[in-house]
């Protein structure tokens, strides 16, 4: 967004009020739209129906709010994550270009028969699609097949590596572009610095959701605390309270939140759902990864796989030549150029 509004793009964002300092920080206004996905209390379903099914519902709610603030002033072109579903609604009722923004793995040439018809068995699926069917016939969306909407339209901008994309070679590369992450500004990131006699740097992070696992936590004092050399920085979110995790040693640095991007660049060593099992097997498959998943991490296990991996001389190698590769594919200002291509060339500064 900041990228967009420094090049003299007028640019709105559509969520919650609950966020609104992140956007307004960024330049752009903020067009409230009430969400009712469990972000704040941080309540999320593991079953993989119910989680789709809160998106739905969200979209179902948005789209009302959405139509109120943009027909009578539709943007020239709409950006949209891949869970954002009235957005893209609301695009095609008006008949305006929009790219999606996928912060994920995009779907590839059999990608339905692979993955999606898993979980069209599941119970609960098909009252899900015939639900999700039926908003889509009722609110002038021009794409009603239910697969073909929740998938990429004509343009899409893969936030992440194609490294880590499963079967690249089967995207539609002609659909969907890569452009690696798109970094915000140093001034939101920068705040932490590598402690001076650090040997080695350890994040611990859960992401944003389904960070309450005060056990697995625990579990990560037991292996890394105390390590000569090791600094370890544990995120625990705002849903664990710090008393649950029992004696802290003093090279364990706890904290709810973390500035990730500064830490990264500092760090040596770093999934629980959703998309994150996929994301661990191709790290593995890349060779710059271990895999443990959640009931195997113990204390012992945890120490081991951190040992495999700063010792692994070919890990290190391989992460740098990712890591060059990553930074090629251009990142924000790569996607801020494809996004300007797409906008109507008579708009000099567009609305999105």
């Amino acid at each position: 967004m900041h990228e967009l509004v420094t090049r003299g793009h007028r640019v709105t964002y559509t969520n919650d009020p609950f966020v609104a300092d992140r956007i307004e920080s960024t330049g752009a206004e903020l067009v409230p739209c009430t969400s009712r996905l469990p972000v704040a209390d941080n309540d999320w379903p593991a079953d993989p129906i119910s989680a789709a099914s809160l998106f739905l519902d969200d979209a179902v709610q948005a789209l009302p709010q959405l139509r109120a603030a943009y027909d009578d002033d539709p943007a020239d072109l709409y950006l949209y994550d891949i869970g954002a579903y009235a957005a893209r609604a609301l695009a095609e009722a008006q008949g305006r270009p929009l790219v999606q923004l996928s912060p994920t793995f995009v779907g590839w040439d059999g990608y339905q028969e692979e993955v999606a018809a898993h979980l069209r068995k599941l119970p609960g699926a098909d009252a899900y699609r015939d639900r999700f069917g039926r908003w889509l016939a009722g609110g002038g969306a021009t794409t009603t097949d239910v697969d073909t909407f929740s998938g990429p339209p004509a343009k899409a901008l893969a936030l992440i590596p194609r490294a880590m994309q499963p079967h690249a070679d089967r995207v539609d590369t002609g659909t969907v572009t890569f452009v690696g992450t798109c970094f915000g500004s140093r001034a939101v990131t920068d705040g932490w610095t590598r402690p001076a006699a650090a040997e080695h740097v350890l994040l611990i992070s859960l992401g944003s959701a389904y960070t309450r696992r005060p056990t697995f936590y625990r579990q990560c004092i037991a292996a890394f605390g105390d390590l000569p050399g090791r600094h370890v920085v544990l995120q625990i979110g705002k849903h664990t309270d710090p008393e649950e995790l029992g004696t802290v040693p003093p090279n364990v640095e706890v904290r709810s939140w973390v500035p990730q991007r500064t830490i990264l660049e500092q760090t040596d060593a770093l999934p629980q759902g959703a998309e994150q099992f996929m994301n661990a097997d191709r790290l593995v498959e890349l060779g710059v990864a271990r895999r443990v998943d959640t009931a195997h991490a113990t204390a012992e296990t945890l120490r081991a796989a951190l040992n495999d991996l700063l010792t692994d001389p070919e890990r290190i190698n391989r992460s740098k030549q990712l890591q060059a590769a990553a930074q090629a594919e251009g990142g924000t200002r790569r996607a801020a150029d494809l996004i300007e291509n797409i906008l109507p060339a008579a708009e000099s500064r567009p609305v999105f």
